[in-house]
């Protein structure tokens, strides 16, 4: 960050009073920015014994598949968000349950929430963002081709869940938390 958001004057890093880390200050204003993750939100979709995956129309990792999920919106919930992106990418409307796997992805400054939902019918389409959806059986998931490591650690945990008949009908569950770091092989 080179410039402040609320004067335009230039910005230095700096530990402010009562901090512990530097922060870009403003040198004429003094307003203190505060860079943080940004949250992803998406949803694991699932229609009778099917998930809903989406094969990536953008980059990063073009052509791989992927749970629908994107960033987060100012004044929206996490939850709302993940319904979002669910319609907007793979053009499925889902009741959102329980949050079921958040993953600190530190190294990209960013936090992945995905929830359990509950398809309202097998009706989806392609959003812009996706080249084509596609329901798959557990045996079906293409997992050499999923696009990035959240993606294939929740799946890995809720397929698990799901044949430890940890998941009920109502998708009552814990929620699955860990550290995703770079390079690592999941």
């Amino acid at each position: 960050m080179k410039f402040c958001t609320r004067c335009g004057s230039t910005v230095h890093l700096q530990i402010p009073a009562d901090d512990t880390r530097a922060r870009h200050v403003c040198k004429v204003c003094e307003h203190i920015h505060y860079l943080n993750p940004r949250n992803v939100v998406g949803s694991i979709p699932v229609w009778q014994e099917q998930v809903l995956l989406c094969r990536r129309a953008i980059e990063p990792r073009l052509g791989f598949w992927t749970l629908p999920a994107g960033f987060l919106e100012l004044g929206e919930s996490t939850s709302a968000g993940a319904a979002r992106e669910t319609l907007e990418e793979a053009g499925a409307e889902v009741d959102i349950g329980p949050l079921y796997s958040l993953l600190n992805v530190a190294h990209v400054e960013q936090v992945h929430l995905f929830y359990l939902a509950q398809m309202r019918s097998g009706d989806f389409l392609a959003g812009t963002e996706s080249l084509e959806v596609a329901l798959f059986a557990e045996a079906d998931i293409p997992w050499a081709e999923l696009a990035f490591p959240t993606v294939k650690q929740t799946l890995r945990w809720f397929f698990a869940d799901r044949a430890a008949g940890k998941l009920d009908a109502h998708f009552e569950c814990n929620t699955h938390s860990r550290d995703i770091l770079p390079h690592e092989k999941i």
